[in-house]
């Protein structure tokens, strides 16, 4: 009985639990109660995946209202992915939160602080979940609010600048997504994602339909800070506590990645979208200077957090790259990076959490001498860099692989050799920090440095472990990526 309810409590559990968390007020207890339904809605995105998997996918009418009258909440095998991605990452971040968010927000703010992480997580598992386009919309709304608080909460002063960028960029961002799924609506009278898609194509190139198709591709790449709408990620990963930092790098971005997905290969087609309009000459482009500029930008950077902020934007790069190139493998390459670049970047803002819990600062300067205070953490932040550069036997590798071989497949050399440059430049800035951490003393008179706890230490290396893992057997991650990318292009779900 509770199988068949599985789409709805994935987004009701947390949801429920983060007033909970509120009403409780003391920390501990709602780390725990926080920690039972990220948990449980990992549980659920299992269950969901295999599902969908072995039996196709899932359609869930809230209220028993038959779609397009009702909203409807359907699982494919895309936001299957999706769903797995954002829930696992909650689940491992949650237990490292505890030490690391009692070391950076007053004790006063931690119940508020369990709540805005539960419906960010609740506001993105939403956003996969959900087969209406305004309920997309909400829950989007429903993330981002929760979002600017969590990095309003850092303990730099900064971090509320930070949230006012998020916020503004992110209100444009949202007011154009909002916008495109009205003119949707007006032309076709529906909000449901499986009947827009039947119903635009006797539209063609109908000029209301091109302007939402403009307005939802700049609201989406605005969510997604691709280069140049960008300017809000920088500040927002590095001001925002370690452990905020972590879970929105690893998920809100990617979440942002699935909108465009669902939007231009599902809702709009790959025909109207690649086809008729041509969008991979836009999309292409501004990845590949994404992935060259962002990447030169990360290798001048003092602020090791800001350093990972400007990778993630070069990360974001390969992705839409992948996506521009409308092929399988390419469309392959983009979707397995959601979920590689999650576990990679995840840990590795995990592994300075551990370095700021240590040694009160993530600048490079800092580092001097970690490699033998916290070898532990250190080498996780290694495997991680070498995972950023894409070396054999780690998930970076896999995607990168794929990303040259799609564009090998369309005889571009250039995109081939410039995913490669992307890794020569992700080689500098990686060396040094190890070079400071590993061939650097300690400053002299420094304190002495322990190895971070356990409690954070464990999570850290279940990300890192799994983008070492996922290196070595890739059958779930680019079977279900390539399962999904011939469903967007018009394949069998």
């Amino acid at each position: 009985m509770i199988a068949a309810h599985l789409p709805v409590l994935q987004i009701v559990v947390p949801l429920i639990a983060a007033p909970l968390c509120l009403l409780l007020r003391r920390g501990a207890l709602a780390w725990g109660l926080a920690l039972l339904a990220s948990w449980a809605a990992l549980a659920m995105s299992v269950l969901l995946l295999s599902q969908v998997l072995s039996d196709g996918p899932v359609s869930y009418a809230l209220g028993d209202w038959a779609a397009p009258w009702g909203i409807e909440y359907r699982v494919d095998s895309i936001n299957a992915f999706v769903l797995l991605i954002v829930s696992a990452v909650g689940a491992v971040i949650l237990p490292y939160a505890r030490r690391s968010v009692a070391h950076e927000i007053p004790a006063e703010q931690h119940s508020a602080f369990y709540t805005a992480f539960l419906l960010c997580l609740t506001g993105l598992l939403g956003v996969a979940i959900t087969g209406d386009a305004f309920n997309l919309f909400v829950f989007l709304e429903i993330s981002s609010l929760s979002s600017y608080v969590l990095i309003a909460l850092g303990r730099d002063r900064r971090a509320l600048t930070a949230a006012f960028q998020y916020l503004v960029m992110g209100t444009i961002g949202a007011t154009f997504i909002v916008i495109g799924i009205g003119l949707l609506y007006m032309v076709t009278g529906t909000l449901n994602m499986a009947d827009l898609a039947q119903r635009l194509p006797p539209l063609g190139q109908n000029r209301t339909v091109v302007v939402a198709f403009a307005f939802l591709t700049i609201g989406a790449s605005l969510k997604l800070a691709l280069f140049p709408l960008h300017y809000w990620l920088p500040n927002a990963y590095t001001y925002a506590p370690s452990a905020v930092t972590g879970f929105l790098a690893a998920t809100a971005t990617k979440v942002a990645v699935y909108i465009l997905l669902r939007f231009f290969f599902t809702i709009f087609g790959p025909e109207f979208a690649i086809e008729t309009l041509t969008l991979q000459h836009l999309l292409v482009p501004l990845a590949v200077i994404a992935i060259l500029v962002c990447s030169t930008v990360a290798i001048f950077q003092d602020n090791i957090k800001r350093m990972l902020a400007y990778s993630s934007l070069a990360q974001i790069g390969y992705i839409v790259l992948g996506i521009g190139m409308a092929s399988p493998t390419g469309l392959t390459a983009g979707i397995v990076h959601l979920f590689n670049h999650a576990m990679t970047k995840g840990g590795l803002f995990l592994a300075l959490g551990c370095i700021f819990l240590r040694v009160g600062s993530v600048r490079l300067e800092s580092m001097q001498g970690l490699g033998r205070t916290m070898p532990w953490t250190m080498f996780a932040f290694v495997l991680g860099g070498l995972s950023l550069i894409g070396v054999p036997l780690t998930v970076g590798f896999i995607s990168k692989w794929y990303l040259v071989q799609a564009a090998l497949e369309q005889d571009s050399w250039l995109l081939a050799a410039l995913v490669l440059a992307g890794s020569l430049l992700a080689i500098i800035y990686v060396w040094r920090v190890v070079e400071v951490a590993y061939l650097r003393p300690p400053p002299a008179g420094a304190a002495a440095v322990r190895e971070a706890p356990l409690s954070m230490l464990i999570p850290t290396w279940v990300l890192i472990g799994a983008s070492i893992y996922f290196g070595v057997d890739t059958s779930l991650t680019v079977g279900v990526a390539n399962k999904a990318a011939v469903m967007l292009l018009g394949g069998a779900p």
